[in-house]
């Protein structure tokens, strides 16, 4: 996502309430958790939706900070976006710079999670529990597949920006349903 991404959003008159770029760390995910939380709140959005926002947005502000530290030279532009659309839905969005290795696994990971439909995310999601595969390891594991089972829709992109490194896009929505 660029600037002009964010100005459509404008247009569009989605509101932006918390956007955040430059380099991610555990504490500022904290505190920007606890502006989500206030945000989700005051629009009385029932606890299990709002669940589904929180921790979407910690899982992809995780991912930031976690590439971010595998890339030898620490590039931090990173960005992370929380929108609401005039349908009050939750729109996350997340870029970050990503290694090719990076790009290959997480691509591979996210083109499985779209391919199947909500059962299949679920019971991949156990499997992968129970097998111990993936459970720590960066590069689409078992977040993103839990990150699936709790949102309406997962859509990514990379934009080659160099050699061997990416611009790695992924929004995430969370329908309300009023």
């Amino acid at each position: 996502m660029d600037i002009s991404a964010v100005q459509k959003m404008v247009d569009n008159e989605d509101i932006i309430f918390l956007s955040y770029g430059a380099f991610v760390s555990q504490t500022l995910i904290s505190e920007m958790t606890g502006v989500l939380e206030k945000e989700v709140e005051g629009n009385n959005i029932n606890v299990s939706i709002s669940n589904n926002i929180i921790s979407s947005f910690i899982e992809l502000s995780q991912n930031i900070m976690n590439y971010f530290q595998t890339l030898e030279n620490q590039e931090s532009k990173a960005l992370i976006l929380v929108a609401k659309d005039e349908n009050f839905d939750y729109h996350i969005h997340s870029q970050n710079i990503v290694s090719q290795a990076d790009k290959e696994k997480i691509e591979s990971k996210l083109l499985e999670i779209q391919s199947l439909d909500k059962e299949g995310i679920k019971s991949k999601f156990r499997d992968l529990r129970r097998s111990g595969e993936n459970t720590h390891s960066k590069g689409g594991g078992i977040g993103f597949y839990e990150m699936a089972k709790k949102c309406d829709l997962i859509d990514f992109n990379f934009k080659e920006i160099q050699k061997d490194r990416y611009y790695f896009h992924m929004q995430v929505t969370i329908v309300i349903k009023i």
